[in-house]
C-alpha cells in the first residue's frame, strides 16, 4: 500500500510517498511562495504530479498535513503564515490530482501522529504534538486515537495565551505563546534587547550565539522555554498527557530549549498526576508531519 502525503507549511510545501511499515519512499519539496492563492496552489501540484508519476500513477490513499486555521468538515485551509490561502478548497483539489479520498489534519496532529506511528511517541496514548518553528503549532492524540475537535483545529496550543496584554499576535490576540516562542519573534526579541546580528539571521543563529554564551541569546531561548512550560502545564492538566513531544526548527536548539523547559515545567505543573509528564524532542525530524499524514491517510 502506498500513500501520498501532502505537509503544508508557511516556509515549504513537501511531499511523500510512504509505504506499509511507514518509510518515506519518495520525497520533495518546495519553498513557498509568497504570492496568490492560485500561484501557491500551482507549486503544490507541480509536486503532487511529480508524486503521482514516482509512484506510478496512483496510490491508495492520501493524508495532507496543513498549518492552521483548517476546516476538515469543508475541506479547507487558512493557514495564518501563507497569506493568500483563505478558505482554500485543498482536499477538493487534491483529490482531483491525485484520483483518491483525502483525510485532512492539522501539522501539529499529523506531527504527533507520525511520532506516534515511528517516532518519540511509540506507546504514548495520551500525546501532544507540537510544531516549533515560523510558527508555534500543535495537535493532540487522546486515549490513542487522533483528536480533530469540531473543525479539525483541536491542539492549537500556539494561541494558548501565556502573557495576558502581551505582544499582538497574528491571530487577533495578545501574548500567545507563538509570540514568545516561535522562531521569528524569538530573533525579534533578541534584536530589541540588544543582539547583534544580520538582519537576516534568525533562530539557527541565535541558538549558535547562545551556545557561544550570548546573555541576551540565553536569555531569548530562556524566555520561550518559560513560555512553552506554562502552556504545557495547562494543556497536560486540562488532557491529563503522558507525553509531549517538540519539533521544528527551533527545537533544533537542542539543550538550550529543553533542559530550562523541564525546570520550568517543574515549577508549574505541580500537580500529582503531571509529575510523570515526559517533554522529549521529535526524533522523526523534517519528515515527521509527511509520515502523520500518512498515518491520518491510511488509519484515519
Amino acid at each position: 500500500m502506498v500513500t501520498l502525503a501532502l505537509d503544508v507549511g508557511g516556509t515549504k510545501l513537501a511531499v511523500g510517498l510512504v509505504d506499509d511499515a511507514g518509510a518515506l519512499r519518495y520525497r520533495a519539496e518546495l519553498p513557498t511562495p509568497r504570492a496568490d492563492a492560485e500561484a501557491v496552489w500551482a507549486v503544490a501540484d507541480t509536486l503532487l504530479v511529480d508524486a503521482l508519476a514516482a509512484a506510478g500513477g496512483g496510490v491508495d490513499a492520501v493524508g495532507i498535513a496543513s498549518a492552521g486555521p483548517i476546516d476538515v468538515p469543508a475541506g479547507t485551509v487558512s493557514p495564518i503564515n501563507i497569506v493568500g490561502w483563505q478558505r482554500f478548497p485543498l482536499v477538493e483539489r487534491v483529490a482531483e490530482r491525485a484520483g483518491s479520498a483525502v483525510r485532512l489534519g492539522g501539522d501539529g496532529l499529523c506531527m504527533a501522529l507520525g511520532e506516534q506511528w515511528l517516532g518519540a511517541a511509540v506507546g504514548a496514548r495520551f500525546l501532544l504534538g507540537m510544531v516549533v518553528s515560523t510558527g508555534v503549532g500543535g495537535g493532540l492524540v487522546l486515549d490513542g486515537a487522533p483528536c480533530h475537535g469540531r473543525t479539525g483545529n483541536a491542539g492549537h496550543v500556539g494561541h494558548v495565551v501565556v502573557e495576558p496584554g502581551g505582544a499582538p499576535c497574528t491571530c487577533g490576540g495578545h501574548g500567545c505563546v507563538e509570540t514568545v516562542a516561535a522562531g521569528p519573534w524569538l530573533a525579534r526579541w533578541a534584536r530589541e534587547h540588544g543582539w547583534q546580528a544580520p538582519l537576516e539571521a534568525g533562530a539557527k543563529e541565535l541558538a549558535a550565539d547562545a551556545r557561544l554564551g550570548d546573555p541576551v541569546a540565553l536569555q531569548a531561548f530562556g524566555r520561550a522555554a518559560d513560555a512553552l512550560a506554562r502552556m504545557i502545564a495547562s494543556v497536560g492538566a486540562v488532557c491529563d498527557l503522558d507525553r509531549v513531544v517538540i519539533g521544528g526548527g527551533v527545537s533544533r536548539a537542542g539543550e538550550l530549549l529543553f533542559d530550562p523547559l523541564r525546570t520550568a515545567l517543574h515549577r508549574y505543573a505541580g500537580l500529582s498526576f503531571l509529575r510523570g509528564l515526559q517533554v522529549v524532542p521529535a526524533r522523526l525530524g523534517g519528515d515527521a508531519g509527511l509520515i502523520g499524514a500518512a498515518a491520518l491517510g491510511r488509519f484515519g
